[in-house]
């Protein structure tokens, strides 16, 4: 019980189907951890140990009477959901300090919520985001800021930095989050996890469609590319009324990392012009991964597309998120109120959007030439918890825009995107490495991050 927390969560499943583990073993274990860490590192929000012990105990019966092929691939696992999303019975404060002062149980679960508990996930509670998803750290006023468990001084990221920073401490196996400008790729980088940002269409948004042009989507953050895969197979698939949608791949995601690999023409750059090169750190990733993939026999070159022009209408779109939430502005932070009170009207909206789309084929015209590009998360090591909270929104805005470039340029195209753990700093802080393949692609990004995996070896300390 004491290496619980080393294991993915495939293995704590394999563990469970072999009746070497109980489901209400595991989540017991966990509450445990969740109970002595998550007040130095506010990656929960909400736990709710009475309906996860229910659960896991209503589970553990089960065991006796299901065969193991009979199970779900997830049976008694324990996870937790991103506060962005509804889960039936548990309040949901987007990150918003005002609203956990009081809170509302969900009358129902959202839609990726329901696959998670449909795959056999124990879901333990909520874990941290920043306000409204908006920023790349979490830091809300007037909540305890999620901390990076490898060092505790600096950000886990966001806004999925709640997740990240509880799967990179073992209070969870694995974790939901979502991505809509670098939101599970960029905490995965801060906190040395595996974070794949699925393509448009892969993964379902229901009950909602859209509300920004297709932008974000749901994922999650887990300490292994199988895990990464088999959380992929869960997810993805079709719901009646989605606004688009991807056809389910040939086979399982996770049965798709064993085949074998053609030899791959792959892109490589250390800067995503017209942003200045990324620090020497964010470099240093690259230049390893693009050395291990020539040793794996691929062909590997310098080259990119350029974003020019993508960060004004996707700024646009970003700010349209906040007013598209619902929540008068005098209850949010400063940034937030700044970016719902200078955004745009409805034609400026869908001006963006259609600037957004024109760039977007650009960088999608790029692939027809690379099946992968290999280049930095972030343009620079994540930021030391407050560094920002004295500077006005805009200077805000224009610092967390030239940290994240990287990213964006995949949420607009719909292109998906991998963070991927490449080893450790003398800070304490992992650094990583962003692979990004063609469209409906991840069957390759992934066996190419499973094999890149097994190259470089990264070992996290049980902390």
């Amino acid at each position: 019980m004491t290496e619980l927390a080393r294991l993915s969560a495939l293995e704590i499943a394999q563990l469970i189907r072999r009746r070497q583990l109980s489901p209400a073993e595991a989540t017991a274990y966990f509450l445990r951890r969740i109970e002595r860490r998550n007040p130095e590192l506010g990656s929960f929000v909400y736990v709710d140990a009475e309906a996860a012990l229910a659960d896991a105990q209503a589970k553990t019966e089960q065991l006796t009477t299901l065969a193991p092929e009979d199970l779900p691939p997830f049976f008694g696992v324990p996870t937790a959901v991103k506060d962005l999303n509804r889960v039936a019975g548990m309040p949901t404060g987007y990150g918003v300090a005002a609203l956990y002062a009081q809170p509302q149980p969900a009358p129902a679960d959202d839609g990726i919520v329901a696959r998670l508990r449909e795959a056999g996930f124990i879901l333990l509670g909520k874990t941290a985001t920043s306000e409204l998803g908006s920023f790349p750290y979490t830091e809300t006023p007037g909540l305890p800021p999620a901390r990076n468990p490898w060092n505790v001084d600096y950000t886990p990221g966001g806004s999925s930095g709640g997740a990240s920073s509880a799967v990179a401490a073992g209070l969870i196996p694995a974790a939901h989050g979502s991505d809509g400008g670098g939101s599970l790729r960029g905490p995965a980088a801060c906190c040395g996890l595996v974070g794949l940002k699925p393509s448009r269409g892969r993964v379902s948004n229901a009950p909602v469609g859209d509300y920004q042009s297709g932008i974000a989507s749901g994922g999650a953050l887990t300490q292994t590319v199988a895990d990464s895969a088999a959380l992929l197979d869960v997810l993805a698939g079709y719901t009646t009324g989605d606004p688009y949608w991807l056809p389910d791949p040939e086979i399982p995601f996770l049965a798709s990392l064993e085949r074998p690999l053609p030899r791959l023409k792959i892109a490589f750059t250390t800067q995503m012009r017209p942003f200045p090169p990324a620090d020497e750190v964010s470099q240093r990733g690259v230049r390893e991964a693009v050395a291990h993939l020539e040793a794996l026999g691929h062909s590997v070159e310098e080259a990119c597309f350029n974003a020019e022009g993508l960060a004004e209408p996707f700024k646009t779109i970003w700010q349209a998120g906040v007013g598209a939430a619902g929540i008068p502005l005098e209850y949010l932070s400063p940034v937030n109120r700044w970016l719902g009170e200078t955004s745009g009207t409805a034609g400026e909206y869908l001006r963006a959007t259609q600037s957004m789309q024109l760039i977007s084929r650009q960088i999608v015209a790029f692939f027809a030439d690379f099946d992968l590009l290999v280049l930095p998360v972030y343009n620079h090591r994540p930021p030391r918890i407050g560094a920002w909270a004295e500077l006005t929104p805009e200077e805000t805005v224009a610092k967390i825009i030239q940290w994240v470039a990287p990213c964006p340029p995949f949420n607009a195209s719909g292109l998906p995107a991998l963070s991927l753990p490449m080893g450790w700093e003398e800070d304490g802080l992992p650094y990583s490495v962003q692979l990004a393949g063609r469209p409906a692609g991840e069957a390759t990004l992934l066996a190419l991050a499973r094999r890149l995996e097994e190259r470089v070896q990264f070992s996290r300390p049980l902390i």
